[in-house]
């Protein structure tokens, strides 16, 4: 197979003159695009950055983050992409695991770069408009640096065998763990996506999904494959997107439900209507992934689209696609079948392995979800971190952690998270983490955190809270006051507060989420 820095030199070899990469006055074309990547590939040796080597980006969707993506890749450089939003005890984390050897980071993430201990003794180099002092270089006095590195212009240095990137994902202990994914993991993984969403060339796509997310990948990943444009969304805002659908004719979205949710409610606020129109005229295929999506959500986007193709996908990190079911708005909470490249079975829930018969779960019997690591999309194992291979690797299987059953006609339908997992607006958020925090705030007794559904967000952070020795000084403003003085990111505080006489808990002290999710529990008196 192909690496990902040969699959970059063919779209520009066959269309050097197509759009590839908008990001506002930014525009370039493949040819003008791997001008920029080689340049970039050259600073990255002149920094003494070798094949298998790993950098960490900082940075949300901007041209620069999707140019330093291409260049690791032809470099055989490994591109480690974290979460801007990250806290300077993360970076530190992810510096000393993945052993990054360079940061690069943008205005967003600046703070918490600068307070990075582990950054200080690394490059920094920084784009946008960063402060003085906050980098060791500035992406365009850096690309200025490039020296002549050969052929790598016009061949790769990589090979499929390489690690192309390492993506971070957290676990219920709050401790992320490293995806190590091969060129030969992504490029199938992003052949699957153009085939499964049956994308032409030259298509458009929003990317606005993160480059450190898996679907933000893929997205940048699938249009070079299709020879077609990247329209880069560094944050989200609903008047910014639907005017960049609008304006740069995209054709295709992939999105988490939470942002189509958003478009379609600043669309109707601003009399759009709940019908087609022409500033989204040109969306012909619809895709979402990272959460469930709600009933009617599905309907005002089939009424709002019209979309030729409407899917949905459930994956991960670790195995890119799990199931596939193009025709979204058929069955309702499916998540259809297995995709091009896996093979699933539904386990059951107390089971050790998932070779044995007696493992597998009956039709309708909810069990743990499995894919087969044999998959040309599965990764390989965990980056240094055998505890959690020992957890989610089983006699060639990938335990997903997700709980769900396939219905009488095969499709399959996910309920759940077996570590309870939030998942809001696509991102995991363990409630683990949260709880920590909550419990150092004078009053509480007891604190339990579980996900809502919600038709926003797919789930809301909800915090179940008991106080200490009956104390009535506690409530929601004080528990908010104190999230927002921690360290907590913002999208993982609780946007409610429930006050309980006790915590839901089994006879051996276990709490019991799925009652919180049930409403199955008595709120305190005052209902404060």
């Amino acid at each position: 197979m192909l690496d990902l820095g040969t699959t970059f030199l063919q779209s520009v070899e066959r269309s050097p003159h197509a759009m590839a990469l908008v990001d506002g006055a930014v525009r370039l074309t493949y040819l003008q695009w791997h001008e920029r990547v080689v340049r970039v590939a050259g600073s990255l040796a002149a920094l003494g950055l070798r094949r298998g080597d790993r950098l960490l980006s900082v940075m949300q969707n901007r041209h620069e983050a999707a140019t330093l993506h291409w260049a690791c890749q032809l470099s055989g450089i490994v591109i480690v992409p974290l979460n801007w939003r990250a806290k300077a005890e993360e970076i530190d984390y992810c510096i000393a695991d993945a052993q990054a050897k360079a940061v690069f980071f943008e205005p967003v993430s600046e703070a918490a770069v600068r307070a990075s201990g582990a950054a200080h003794g690394l490059p920094c180099i920084g784009a946008g408009a960063i402060g003085e002092g906050a980098a060791t270089a500035h992406w365009d006095a850096f690309c200025s640096g490039a020296r002549d590195i050969g052929p790598i212009g016009e061949e790769s240095a990589a090979d499929a065998q390489d690690i192309s990137l390492m993506l971070y994902t957290s676990g219920t202990t709050g401790k992320a763990k490293g995806v190590p994914r091969r060129h030969r993991h992504e490029r199938a993984a992003a052949l699957a996506h153009v085939a499964q969403n049956q994308y032409g060339r030259g298509e458009c796509t929003l990317g606005v999904m993160p480059l450190y997310h898996t679907m933000g990948v893929r997205s940048l990943l699938a249009m070079a494959l299709v020879d077609g444009c990247f329209v880069c969304l560094p944050r989200f805002d609903t008047h910014q997107a639907l005017a960049l659908i609008k304006s740069e004719r995209v054709t295709c979205l992939y999105l988490v439900p939470t942002l189509y949710h958003d478009m379609l409610a600043q669309r109707e606020r601003d009399g759009g209507g709940f019908g087609p129109a022409p500033d989204i005229a040109s969306v012909r295929k619809l895709g979402f992934a990272g959460a469930p999506m709600h009933d009617a959500l599905l309907q005002r986007l089939q009424r709002a689209f019209e979309p030729d193709l409407f899917v949905n996908h459930y994956g991960s990190s670790e195995v890119y696609t799990f199931s596939i079911d193009p025709d979204a708005v058929r069955k309702p909470g499916s998540a259809g079948r297995a995709g091009l490249n896996t093979r699933l079975r539904v386990v059951r829930l107390d089971a050790t392995g998932s070779s044995e018969e007696a493992a597998m779960a009956a039709a309708l019997e909810e069990g743990q979800i499995v894919a087969d690591l044999r998959g040309d999309e599965a990764f390989e194992g965990y980056w240094q971190r055998p505890d959690a291979d020992a957890k989610s690797l089983r006699d060639g299987w990938y335990f997903t952690g997700d709980t769900g059953y396939f219905d009488a006609d095969g499709d399959l339908f996910v309920t759940g998270r077996v570590d309870d997992m939030i998942i809001s607006g696509g991102e995991n958020i363990s409630p683990v983490d949260i709880e920590s925090v909550i419990s150092l705030c004078p009053g509480v007794g007891e604190v339990a955190v579980a996900g809502l559904s919600d038709p926003r967000w797919g789930q809301r952070v909800v915090a179940f809270v008991t106080r200490a020795d009956d104390s009535n000084e506690l409530d929601a403003q004080a528990l908010d006051a104190h999230c927002r003085r921690s360290d907590l990111p913002n999208f993982k505080r609780p946007r409610e507060y429930v006050f309980l006489t006790e915590i839901p808990k089994s006879s051996v002290g276990k709490i019991l989420r799925r009652k919180l999710v049930a409403g199955e529990y008595e709120t305190a008196p005052d209902g404060r």
